[in-house]
């Protein structure tokens, strides 16, 4: 490409040889025009039209370039939408994943109490059958004995288990937590011994978790992890004994507590839980050794 400055020197070199040219057909008669300025005369003739040539060129080049730039702004443009689209739709994919663990999470929290109560009515089932057993025996104790002791007076008895949880849990579900956590905590003390035991444990820390008394739900919650580690609310409780932790400002115990628990039960959905955690509070969670 011819810049503007060659250009100038080539319309210079023109003028010259076209004075000079005539300074020559002026000094020289007419009819004695010699060789040599015919060949000037054709050769500023040959230099006029190449820079003509060169000047079309020129502008058709710079065409080519303002239509070359014209096409990359309008790329740049193209691809930064295209980027800001992908960004959005990044974002809002984050959005649904969260939402869709929290769902799952609540699901499986539903499922895991309509387990607790089919073992409730399978104890239920199993006590029945105890209470059978036993009437017989006392029917051939009588048939066989023709005296009746003495009869002692009746002690106070607790509800039968089912009853007793599947009451409670309904009043949790419901929202009376005083009211729940009075017939958790009998189910505790008369049927400690029973498989859902760990979960009546579980459901009183979570009453004082939400109702703000974290101190007491750290405690408890200890209670199921200590008494029950086995238990199907093992990772539940000690994902939410990290949250009590946190909430009462205790952040290096909360988040070992939750490091803790990813290291435990690296699969469950409360590892998940726990990791996105850890990440709010700028954490990188422990990898599982």
């Amino acid at each position: 490409m011819i810049g503007t400055g060659q250009r100038m020197r080539f319309q210079k070199t023109v003028a010259t040889l076209a004075l000079a040219a005539f300074l020559l057909t002026a000094a020289t008669p007419s009819f004695a025009v010699s060789k040599e300025i015919i060949q000037l005369q054709t050769q500023v003739q040959a230099l006029t039209d190449q820079i003509q040539r060169l000047q079309q060129s020129i502008d058709e080049r710079m065409g080519v370039m303002r239509s070359l730039v014209e096409q990359s702004t309008d790329n740049v443009n193209k691809l930064s939408n295209s980027l800001a689209a992908v960004q959005k739709t990044l974002q809002q994919q984050n959005l649904d994943t969260h939402t869709k663990l929290d769902q799952t999470s609540g699901q499986i929290q539903t499922l895991n109490d309509s387990i607790d109560e089919i073992r409730a009515r399978l104890d239920k089932i199993s006590k029945q059958l105890s209470d059978m057993a036993s009437a017989q025996q006392s029917m051939m104790v009588q048939q066989a004995t023709t005296q009746q002791p003495a009869q002692q007076p009746s002690q106070p008895q607790a509800p039968p288990p089912d009853v007793l949880y599947n009451n409670a849990l309904r009043d949790y579900n419901a929202g009376r937590y005083d009211l729940a956590i009075q017939q958790f905590q009998q189910y505790v003390q008369y049927y400690a011994n029973t498989d859902l035991a760990g979960n009546a444990q579980f459901y009183i820390a979570d009453i004082e978790y939400r109702q703000g008394n974290y101190d007491a739900a750290v405690k408890d919650y200890n209670k199921v992890l200590e008494q029950f580690p086995s238990g199907n609310k093992a990772a539940s409780a000690q994902l939410r004994k990290g949250y009590a932790l946190l909430e009462l400002g205790q952040r290096e115990a909360g988040i070992r507590e939750l490091n803790s628990l990813i290291q435990r039960f690296p699969r469950s959905i409360e590892a998940t839980q726990a990791r996105d955690r850890l990440r709010k509070l700028g954490v990188t969670p422990t990898r599982r050794k």
